[in-house]
């Protein structure tokens, strides 16, 4: 989802990474990871969680009054389509490197999961912050709804530019390279 929310935006106005003002900051669920995969997995513990829990409204309340706009979008997978996509990946060399040891474990607990998503959106859910749930069975439809979702929250003005034209090229006929440029094969 990152990936295509980036694609075809301006590497100077978006990134993946820090807050500053008139800049889109993209999390890749590592916050919410405690409510989740930490949860799960035990690598947190009940006291720690529940400090999340506690913390989160306020904190989302804090970067709200401070002028973010803040959406939280969750990409609803069924466990048909995770079993696939799990599954291309072993079959797919160029996909076997996704697929990580957590990834296994973590198939087993689908129910354990659901149900920690369920606490989460229960705890997390805010009228100031609400979860936004997009079913993502179908990647390319997930993307265009997310991303059209995202546009219509985010107010924008029309950029002025100034109509590019490429000058024109002056290319010296006479010249010779006389380097011994080393091309690779062209085997396609």
């Amino acid at each position: 989802m990152i990936k295509a929310l980036m694609e075809r935006v301006s590497p100077r106005t978006f990134r993946v990474k820090i807050f500053a003002a008139s800049e889109i900051v993209i999390f890749d669920r590592s916050w919410y990871n405690r409510a989740g995969v930490e949860r799960v997995v035990g690598f947190c513990d009940d006291k720690q969680l529940e400090y999340f829990f506690s913390a989160v409204p306020g904190i989302e309340k804090a970067m709200i009054d401070s002028g973010i706009i803040l959406l939280k979008y969750w990409l609803e997978v069924s466990p048909d389509e995770q079993t696939r996509r799990l599954e291309s990946r072993i079959d797919d060399g160029r996909k076997i490197w996704k697929l990580s040891g957590m990834d296994l474990k973590s198939y087993t607990c689908w129910d354990d999961y659901t149900r920690a998503r369920d606490d989460m959106f229960l705890r997390t859910d805010t009228p100031l912050a609400p979860w936004r749930v997009a079913k993502s069975d179908d990647k390319k439809r997930a993307r265009l709804n997310i991303i059209t979702h995202l546009l219509a929250r985010i107010p924008c003005e029309e950029i002025k530019r100034d109509k590019v034209k490429l000058p024109k090229r002056k290319i010296d006929d006479s010249y010779v390279a006389d380097y011994p440029f080393k091309f690779i094969p062209e085997v396609f």
